[in-house]
């Protein structure tokens, strides 16, 4: 149909309606993306120990160190490390270390580290990132996972975070 010499059905409100589709599914599949980057711990969820004691979080912000204690020395230079974060070391192989005053060694059955390694994709250890508490236990990852190639430089790649 025409009216007053133009086509009702342009060429340009067709590319308009396109574009405008286009612009709302990259911008949907955006934010997808980003929140998927980035995953939680729910502390209610996985039960992780402190030598005997189930965790239960008090700060807002922790630097998460997944590492193993049979790394030599491991646990000793986790233990002195004293940054502005407390930092949460979660052991593979499940050994009781004591608390310090910047570290909290934790500990979890194998069905809750393997879950732990599984979202976060952990292929490496020593591996370290932040997390923020967003509610009351759940904490969302604040940072990307880097890896270490050893605990000396762990104060110098937390500036990179």
């Amino acid at each position: 149909m025409k009216q007053g010499g133009r086509s009702l059905f342009s060429l340009s409100t067709l590319l308009a309606s396109f574009f405008g589709a286009a612009m709302i599914a990259a911008a949907f599949a955006y934010f997808n993306y980003k929140f998927s980057e980035y995953k939680f711990i729910d502390f209610k969820e996985w039960t992780f120990y402190e030598q005997k004691d189930i965790f239960s979080p008090t700060e807002d912000d922790y630097i998460i160190v997944f590492y193993s204690s049979r790394e030599p020395e491991t646990a000793k230079l986790l233990s002195q490390t004293k940054l502005n974060y407390q930092i949460l070391a979660i052991d593979y192989y499940n050994q009781v270390f004591p608390k310090t005053d910047g570290t909290t060694f934790l500990r979890s059955g194998t069905k809750t580290s393997l879950s732990f390694i599984q979202r976060f994709n952990i292929y490496e250890s020593p591996s370290i990132f932040f997390i923020k508490k967003t509610k009351e236990q759940i904490y969302k990852q604040d940072s990307m996972i880097l890896k270490l190639d050893n605990l000396n430089e762990l104060s110098n790649k937390i500036k990179d975070l």
